[in-house]
């Protein structure tokens, strides 16, 4: 199996399988040097070593070979690059599995190698890039699988169990569309209010952008979570993102909102992956994290006015829309 974007999630998820034994190819750019000489490193939330994993490092696709499984863990912000990282490495019976945020995902793998390829998995767990090859871990670990457009078949559960088998917890769902909005109900508000926080509640409330000399820090989950006016957008989001799946015909229970709410109290000072790409200057999420789902609530007819003001101040801040 092959691992295409090994930042933070790609690197934990490909580590350990390469531990657990799976022969795992790294694809790399920035990192290949480092990965090559001294493998992959996981540390926890206390910087205190957890293992150490040595998967085969390459710099190009075509190098990697074919394979019998490609697990995408890219930004979806380099989703333009799928077709010469990935292509190259897919045969006859490839399967493509990818681990990103949002919606759209599969659709672009399935333009590329047939939606009888896709399989997509939602991760559920706290890490961060801390260097070239070192990875913090944090909490949490699940990952839920389903097959793109259609119910699990045997070949899903039979990759479900490799993870599992390297210790991560997989769930196989028939429902893999109302899974990715049920991670939406996480996704919107703690990825989108912690890069908004900068810009402060005003323009979110009042569409008010300040100058970028008046922004402030990027509030963490738990600062997010502590502060009422900020909880009442986290849970204003979190409501719009349930009314508009269930507008698709996709049934999320009552208290997805509150348990979500309960797990990221779980996590701490938690910095969401969009607050870091932010604060690095990195182009943002925006497609496939807030625009494709404002996108689907508004052809389903539902009105979701904090993911608009969202969505408005998020392209303000975007570094990629300010050049």
């Amino acid at each position: 199996m092959a691992v295409v974007g090994c930042g933070a999630l790609g690197s934990y998820y490909g580590a350990c399988l390469a531990r657990a034994g799976q022969d795992v190819t790294f694809l790399l750019r920035s990192d290949f040097e480092v990965v090559s000489q001294r493998g992959v490193r996981v540390v926890d939330a206390y910087g205190v070593a957890r293992f150490e994993a040595w998967p085969r490092a390459v710099n190009s696709a075509k190098a990697a070979g074919t394979m019998d499984l490609v697990i995408i863990g890219l930004k979806t912000t380099a989703n333009g690059v799928l077709a010469e990282t990935v292509l190259p490495m897919v045969g006859p019976r490839t399967f493509v599995l990818t681990l990103q945020n949002g919606l759209g995902n599969e659709e672009a793998l399935a333009a590329l190698v047939g939606g009888e390829r896709v399989l997509g998995g939602l991760c559920f767990v706290c890490l961060n890039r801390i260097e070239p090859g070192l990875i913090q871990h944090i909490a949490h670990g699940r990952i839920v699988m389903g097959e793109f457009g259609r119910a699990a078949l045997d070949r899903t559960r039979q990759i479900a169990a490799l993870f599992e088998n390297a210790g991560i917890p997989c769930t196989v769902t028939d429902h893999l569309e109302r899974a990715h909005w049920e991670k939406l109900v996480w996704n919107i508000p703690f990825n989108g209010l912690g890069v908004a926080s900068a810009a402060g509640l005003a323009a979110l409330e009042q569409g008010v952008i300040p100058h970028r000399t008046m922004w402030g820090p990027c509030l963490t989950t738990d600062r997010l979570l502590a502060d009422p006016a900020w909880l009442a957008w986290v849970r204003g989001l979190m409501q719009e993102t349930l009314a508009a799946a269930r507008a698709q015909g996709l049934s999320i229970p009552d208290g997805a909102a509150e348990e979500q709410i309960r797990r990221t109290q779980e996590m701490g000072a938690y910095r969401a992956s969009t607050l870091i790409d932010f604060e690095r200057g990195q182009p943002l999420e925006l497609e496939s994290l807030f625009t494709e789902p404002l996108r689907r609530a508004r052809a389903a007819g539902v009105t979701v006015p904090r993911l608009e003001a969202l969505h408005r101040v998020l392209r303000c801040l975007d570094p990629a829309q300010r050049g």
